[in-house]
């Protein structure tokens, strides 16, 4: 029996943003090892597109609509789940967006729901699961998706790269949180390198500046030739998340370069500087 299917087997897992992508993704292999699937999206019908192709696969899951940017829709979901199934041995904060464009050329609404998305989702997310998986008593999971940007910075995706930077410092005191109450709760950071996901795809990018479709362009090609294939991805997040481990990453490399930039960076207390990577792919 794998790990994955020894700790999460037959227990309940919650997936935001699980209609397409990442969470598409995670929820597939969490039905795999066994685990009964609750797979939430804004798109109701993303949702249960997804939760139908699991059960046609011979795994349990249910769909429920849910807006992470709105926290009473979270209690909501949380009340609900908790009042059906009892426990929730896995949450998944995974619901998030993109967003390209220079800090004043984004407009307002763009901000708001990059930030209420990317960071209230994953806090409220969190707010209102903990107290029910507490009262449960029983040892479970909560992976909050951060990014391996989440230890750089970028030009035109500061809202994203933002928003990734806050999701990782929350889960960092998060997970003190857990040790200093000695909950049974384990806390992961999800840092996906690249992927083969939709983010990049150009219907994302409704209500960005006209001038981050090129940005975007280059970044979905990137990732259509050169990502990671989603599923493989996803199996090494969740075998990662099983075996308790806090740095939960796709590939250890593309997290390595990013750290050991990062931590240049701060004890050299210079500016900031853009790698050559990245101006060329500002200059595409």
């Amino acid at each position: 029996m794998s790990i994955e299917a020894e700790k999460f087997g037959g227990g309940i897992a919650v997936v935001t943003g699980a209609g397409a992508g990442i969470g598409m993704g995670i929820s597939r292999r969490l039905a795999a090892v066994g685990m009964t699937v609750i797979v939430t999206d804004v798109s109701e019908e993303r949702a249960e597109k997804v939760a139908g192709e699991i059960r046609a696969s011979g795994g349990r899951a249910e769909a429920m609509a849910v807006d992470v940017s709105r926290p009473a829709e979270l209690d909501r979901l949380a009340a609900a789940v908790f009042a059906k199934h009892g426990a929730v041995r896995v949450l998944v904060n995974n619901a998030g967006i993109e967003t390209i464009g220079l800090t004043w050329e984004i407009p307002v609404e763009r901000w708001e729901a990059t930030l209420n998305i990317n960071i209230h989702g994953v806090v409220h997310g969190c707010r209102a699961f903990v107290p029910h998986m507490l009262k449960a008593g029983q040892e479970a999971w909560i992976a909050n998706l951060a990014s391996v940007g989440a230890l750089s910075v970028m030009p035109t995706q500061t809202a994203y790269i933002m928003s990734k930077h806050a999701v990782q410092a929350f889960s960092e005191c998060l997970y003190l949180e857990m040790e200093h109450t000695g909950s049974p709760i384990h806390v992961c950071s999800v840092m996906p390198g690249m992927l083969k996901t939709s983010i990049f795809d150009a219907e994302g990018g409704t209500g960005e500046p006209g001038t981050a479709a090129g940005h975007r362009r280059v970044m979905h090609d990137l990732m259509k030739n050169y990502g990671m294939d989603l599923d493989q991805g996803c199996a090494v997040i969740v075998e990662k998340m099983a075996r308790g481990e806090f740095w939960v990453d796709t590939q250890p490399d593309m997290t390595e370069q990013a750290a050991e930039g990062r931590v240049a960076f701060l004890r050299s207390k210079g500016p900031p500087v853009l790698a050559e990577q990245a101006k060329q792919l500002l200059e595409s």
